[in-house]
């Protein structure tokens, strides 16, 4: 009967053990799949293939933390288990195990050592934090305010004249030509979180208060994130986009915001329709009356690949879609629905197509 308990209580200890192995090796096996997939697409928003100086700074202070967790997770394991293995038998005279009690030795092992360990990583914090927070601005950076809204994104280029939605465009940053992009972040009604995993670390946009950070990614590419602080019902569609042009693209993206808005007369019955409903109050466009500032200014509309915030490809029967019924793309979406009929549906879309 005692062999029988001491094997089941020895068979509980070895699968209690080999739990804990398989889940340790299924954490890695997960991270090495995200990282994997990382190298293998920009699109994915992953930390573990970082391209930009604060998050490739995050990424190995993260890793340095987690070395030393891990270390003191694996000498913390292995003394559990060879203590429930060693001491499994209980005495027979009931006597209890030596104590160490009032031992100074061991109180200052157990006290000189967690804090060493805590300052140690302290430090190592403070010097990624002061690095990223208290870099300076250099001669040539490209300056950017963006402003958090219910539920999409606003990007301003004040020394470029330039006001876009949703997809940010900047250009490429390497040693040989450095770049940086600064970018100052403002809340138009409640708190958002602006976060690219691959280019740097969440920075929360708050009203009344304006907060920065900055990214030099190094690779040109699409780089996805979104809003990473709760904001509403339809703060998981809060997506972005961070296009990073070389050069060249760059300043031509520049050069095609800059020009008006390009219309032709096939599209006058749709732009008459525009004009002379409640878009107008919340849109802008420009070369004409409208200049609403609740909703993405639409002067370059079909240069972006998607709209209402990332949620859906920027296409025709999309767009139509987003105009007639919002709700069908986006649930709680503060664009109201327009509920026009056909004929001005229709004219309404071809007008907004030819604004590129």
């Amino acid at each position: 009967m005692k062999d029988t308990e001491r094997e089941r209580k020895w068979g509980n200890i070895v699968g209690t053990v080999a739990g804990i192995l398989i889940l340790l090796a299924s954490l890695l096996l997960a991270t090495n799949l995200c990282a994997a997939d990382a190298a293998t697409s920009p699109a994915i928003p992953s930390i573990f293939n970082p391209q930009s100086t604060p998050a490739d700074s995050i990424y190995h202070l993260s890793i340095f933390v987690l070395a030393v967790t891990g270390v003191i997770f694996a000498i913390v394991f292995s003394l559990i288990a060879y203590a429930i293995t060693k001491f499994r038998r209980r005495s027979e005279d009931g006597a209890e195990p030596p104590q160490v009690y009032g031992s100074n030795q061991m109180e200052i092992a157990w006290t000189v050592i967690p804090v060493l360990i805590v300052l140690v990583l302290f430090m190592a914090t403070a010097r990624v934090i002061h690095a990223i927070e208290d870099a300076r601005m250099p001669k040539g950076a490209i300056e950017v305010t963006a402003i958090g809204h219910q539920y999409w994104w606003e990007f301003r280029y004040p020394a470029l004249g330039i006001v876009t939605a949703n997809e940010l465009h900047v250009p490429v940053s390497n040693s040989s030509r450095p770049s940086p992009t600064f970018l100052k972040l403002i809340s138009a009604d409640t708190d958002h979180s602006f976060w690219v995993p691959r280019l740097a670390g969440k920075t929360d946009l708050i009203p009344n208060r304006v907060n920065r950070m900055w990214i030099d990614p190094h690779d040109v590419g699409v780089y996805v994130g979104q809003c990473a602080q709760f904001c509403g019902i339809q703060h998981a569609k809060m997506l972005l986009r961070v296009y990073v042009d070389s050069p060249q693209q760059f300043a031509q993206w520049v050069q095609e915001e800059k020009r008006p808005a390009q219309s032709s007369d096939a599209a006058e019955e749709g732009r008459r329709i525009f004009e002379t409903t409640s878009c107008i109050n919340c849109h802008s466009v420009s070369g004409t009356v409208a200049d609403g500032r609740f909703g993405p200014d639409l002067t370059h509309l079909m240069s972006r690949d998607t709209i209402a915030s990332g949620a859906t490809p920027n296409t025709p029967e999309n767009l139509k879609m987003w105009i007639q019924d919002p709700d069908a793309i986006k649930p709680g979406s503060l664009m109201p629905a327009m509920k026009l009929n056909d004929p001005d549906l229709d004219a309404l879309t071809a007008y907004l197509e030819t604004l590129r």
